[in-house]
């Protein structure tokens, strides 16, 4: 019997809308596990005995169902917050239903006997980006210097040591948990990666709140973003040198800089699949900088980071259709 290819992301996820298309066009099986929409707009059901068990999830608006035995491939491609029927839950019973549902929803997929990109257990180990430095160093990267810390003296040292400058950049979430509050308790929605002024420095004993990471400022000749997807390697060049705005954070989309498509060397690219492997990974985004020698650093991956806007800016990398051929494979393989 046919497997189904299980999309797990939000109602607002071009890269999901465009996969399940692509599959469905090839004539695969998908189903779409929306998460802001999940449980109110979902039904299910889990049932066993000593002789059988059966398990189903059905989308209510469109009626859509998938058997839970039939699912050969797992794309784990976005989290988001539970919705439930009622809206007037009180705080400890939505907190309540939040971790049920979480808990019950991990149990039933966890258990899953297919092929997952990635799963749960290797996103959350290859997560962590001050642990991912040390790991990249261990395999061979170069890594600039860091400094963690909440002792502002050691800021002051630290920069001392590096007249070209230091960054700092948070850790968790550059937009600073304003996507987890109120719009009306905003006071900034994100912070970039920033080199650090004279200015910043006569308030740098604010780093006494919380420890705050820095990093040595790095000369770039370029950077080169590569996309793992199974076992395949696609490589970008972003000039990012050629904007004020894009020198220091490349991520700022109101530049238009180039992407060209990267022939990355085989050391290289040999090392960042071994690097996403090395978590069990299927999937990861690896942003390296190339410096005027010619040398590559490590700065980061981010194990379900974006592709597509990648692809839209440079047409030869076909990672949408390589992704859409790797889920089909494999839950064909588990079939």
């Amino acid at each position: 019997m046919k497997k189904i290819i299980l999309i797990i992301t939000h109602s607002v996820d071009l890269h999901a809308d465009i996969v399940q298309e692509k599959v469905l066009s090839l004539g695969g099986g998908c189903f779409r596990l929306n998460l802001d929409k999940f449980p109110k707009h979902y039904r299910l059901c889990v049932e066993a005995d000593e002789r059988s068990d059966s398990s189903f999830l059905v989308h209510e608006p469109s009626g859509e169902m998938v058997e839970l035995n039939l699912i050969g491939c797992v794309w784990l491609r976005k989290k988001a917050d539970f919705t439930f029927l009622s809206d007037d839950l009180s705080i400890q019973e939505k907190q309540f239903a939040n971790n049920e549902t979480e808990h019950i929803l991990k149990s039933i997929l966890f258990g899953l006997n297919c092929y997952w990109m990635s799963h749960p257990n290797a996103l959350n180990q290859a997560g962590w980006k001050i642990e991912q430095t040390k790991r990249a160093k261990k395999m061979g990267f170069s890594v600039p210097d860091s400094l963690v810390t909440n002792d502002p003296s050691k800021v002051q040292r630290f920069r001392d040591k590096h007249p070209e400058g230091i960054i700092t950049k948070a850790m968790s979430s550059p937009y600073l948990g304003s996507d987890e509050v109120n719009v009306e308790d905003i006071e900034i929605d994100m912070m970039p990666t920033t080199l650090i002024t004279d200015e910043m420095m006569e308030g740098i004993e604010g780093v006494k709140e919380f420890p705050t990471y820095f990093q040595g400022y790095v000369d770039k000749a370029f950077e080169v973003r590569v996309t793992i997807i199974g076992n395949s390697v696609f490589a970008a060049r972003l000039n990012s040198q050629d904007s004020e705005l894009t020198k220091v954070d490349s991520r700022s989309m109101a530049a238009e800089i180039e992407y060209s498509l990267y022939n990355l060397p085989d050391d290289i690219a040999c090392r960042c699949l071994s690097f996403i492997k090395s978590y069990n990974l299927e999937y990861g985004a690896i942003d390296l900088i190339v410096t005027p020698k010619g040398k590559y650093v490590f700065l980061e991956n981010n194990p379900a980071g974006q592709f597509l806007y990648i692809e839209q800016l440079v047409p030869e990398l076909k990672m949408m259709d390589c992704l859409v051929n790797k889920l089909m494979s494999e839950a064909l393989c588990h079939a």
